[in-house]
C-alpha cells in the first residue's frame, strides 16, 4: 500500500482497482527453490515489465470487495484506497468483505499515541482473523507435495479453524497414509500494502521432517514486485532465515551482517538480491537465535516478528515470547528503541519503492517441494545435525510425506495476530 504523502506502514504479525483472483495470481509468481543448504530458490515465472522509482510513501489498496489498509485517522479506519498522489486520510469505510468495520478483526484506529508515531491500521485477530484473507486452492507453485484447499473445504477437514484460546490455527492434513499428496492451507491477505510495519505474533509454527513454512509478503509479477521472507524454513531447522528476491539492481553492499547493521549470523545468499542473476538465491539472513523457527519457536512459547519497510531500508526484528517489547504489547511500536535488526537490507544499494510495490502478506506450508524436498539428504545446518533422510529412514521426502500421517501433528501454524502500522509522516 503506497499512500501519497504519507508515512510508511507497518505490518505486525502476532500468533494474533483489483480483484482477488488477480491477487492470488500475484502471489502465485512467487514459486521459490532451493540451491544449496540454506538456499531459498524461487522459480521466476512470466515477463518482467520496466517501472520507475514508486514515490517515498503508501498507500494501501484492496482487492474487488475487499477493504483497503488504510490510515487509521480516516473515517472507519480501512476503507477505500487512497488514490495515488493523495492522502488516505478522509477516505471512506467500507462494509465489504475485509472491512474494518466487520467483526472484531480490525481494532479501533486510536490515532498515534505520545511515545509512538505509529498508528494501528488492520488487525487480524480472535473469532473474525480469516476476514480478508483469501484461500489459495490452486496448485503450489513451488512444486510441493500438497493440495491447498478453501475455506470452506478447510475447515469441513478440520485445517482451518479459530481455537478456544482465539488463535488463529492452519493445519496439515495427518491422514495416516495418502497416495501422493497432502491437504494444507494457503492464505493470501485481500488487501496490498506499500511500506509501513508489519508485526506476527505467533505461539507455534509448522515443523518437522518434510515441511516449509512461511511467513512473507510478495508483490505483483514477480520478481518485478519484490518478495520480502519475514519468516521461513525448512525440515527441522531452528534458525528463521529471513530473505528478499528482486529485480536485477538490487544488492547488497557487503556479506558482513555487522556492516549492514544487523545481527544476523550469515547473510545465505550472496549480496545480489536479483532472482534473474543469483541464481534465483536472494539476499537471506539468518538469526542468531536457535529458537527462532520450527520446534525450538514452539517449545520456547512462540515469538513476535516485525518487519518494517521504510525509506532507510527493510528490516526484520524476532523477539522471543518472553521479551516482547512493552510497546508491542501496548500497541505503541517504537522501532528505534528495539536495537539492531536481526536483518536489514539498507537503501542505498536496493532502492525499497523501486524493487518492492503493491504487496500481499501470505502464510503457507507446503511439504517437500524446491527446498524442503531438495536438501532430504543433507545436514548442517543448525537443528539439521541429521539429515532428514538418516532421521526418517525414508530415502525421500515424498515417500516419508505419503506414509507418515502422524508426523504431521506438529505441521500447524497458531497465529494471535497479524497487524499493520502505519504514520502520519514520511519516514
Amino acid at each position: 500500500m503506497r499512500l501519497a504523502n504519507a508515512a510508511p506502514l507497518v505490518l505486525l504479525l502476532a500468533a494474533d482497482t483489483t480483484s482477488a483472483n488477480l491477487l492470488k495470481r500475484a502471489s502465485g509468481f512467487a514459486a521459490r527453490h532451493t540451491k544449496g543448504l540454506a538456499r531459498d530458490l524461487r522459480v521466476a515465472f512470466g515477463g518482467v515489465l520496466p517501472r520507475s522509482d514508486a514515490q517515498q510513501v503508501i498507500y494501501c489498496k484492496s482487492s474487488a470487495g475487499a477493504a483497503a489498509i488504510n490510515d487509521p485517522g480516516s473515517s472507519g479506519g480501512s476503507g477505500s484506497s487512497a488514490a495515488p498522489g493523495s492522502s488516505p486520510s478522509g477516505t471512506s469505510s467500507s462494509s465489504g468483505k475485509g472491512s474494518t468495520t466487520k467483526g472484531s478483526k480490525t481494532a479501533s484506529a486510536p490515532g498515534a499515541t505520545a511515545s509512538s508515531v505509529w498508528q494501528l491500521a488492520q488487525s487480524y485477530s480472535g473469532s473474525t482473523f480469516f476476514d480478508g484473507w483469501d484461500f489459495w486452492d490452486t496448485s503450489d507453485p513451488t512444486h510441493g507435495v500438497v493440495d491447498y484447499l478453501s475455506e470452506s473445504d478447510g475447515r469441513a477437514a478440520g485445517l482451518v479453524e479459530v481455537n478456544s484460546a482465539g488463535n488463529a490455527v492452519m493445519r496439515v492434513e495427518t491422514t495416516p497414509t495418502v497416495a501422493s499428496v497432502r491437504k494444507s492451507i494457503r492464505i493470501t491477505t485481500q488487501a496490498s500494502f506499500n511500506g509501513g510495519l508489519v508485526i506476527m505474533d505467533s505461539v507455534h509454527m509448522p515443523t518437522g521432517c518434510g515441511t516449509w513454512p512461511a511467513f512473507w509478503s510478495n508483490g505483483p509479477n514477480w520478481p518485478q514486485g519484490g518478495e520480502i521472507d519475514i519468516v521461513e524454513g525448512v525440515n527441522d531447522y531452528t534458525n528463521n532465515q529471513a530473505t528478499i528476491h528482486t529485480d536485477p539492481g538490487c544488492a547488497l553492499t557487503t556479506d558482513n551482517p555487522a556492516a549492514l547493521n544487523a545481527t544476523a549470523s550469515a547473510v545465505t545468499g550472496g549480496t545480489d538480491c536479483a532472482a534473474a542473476t543469483s541464481g534465483n538465491q536472494g539476499c537471506g539472513m539468518r538469526d542468531p537465535s536457535d529458537v527462532s523457527f520450527g520446534a525450538a519457536f514452539n517449545s520456547n512459547g512462540g515469538g513476535v516478528y516485525v518487519m518494517q519497510w521504510i525509506s532507510s531500508g527493510i528490516s526484520v526484528w524476532f523477539f522471543q515470547a518472553s521479551s516482547v517489547p512493552s510497546d508491542i504489547q501496548n500497541g505503541a511500536p517504537q522501532p528505534k528503541t528495539w536495537g539492531l535488526p536481526m536483518a536489514h537490507w539498507p537503501a542505498s544499494d536496493c532502492n525499497p519503492w523501486k524493487f518492492f510495490f503493491d504487496h500481499v502478506a501470505i502464510f503457507d506450508t507446503t511439504l517437500c517441494g524446491d527446498w524442503a524436498g531438495s536438501v532430504w539428504t543433507s545436514s548442517g545446518i543448525p537443528g539439521q545435525e541429521q539429515s532428514c533422510a538418516t532421521r526418517t529412514g525414508f530415502s525421500t521426502c515424498e515417500a516419508f510425506v505419503a506414509a507418515s500421517g502422524a508426523s504431521f501433528n506438529e505441521a500447524y501454524w497458531e497465529v494471535r495476530s497479524v497487524k499493520f502500522y502505519n504514520t502520519t509522516s514520511p519516514l
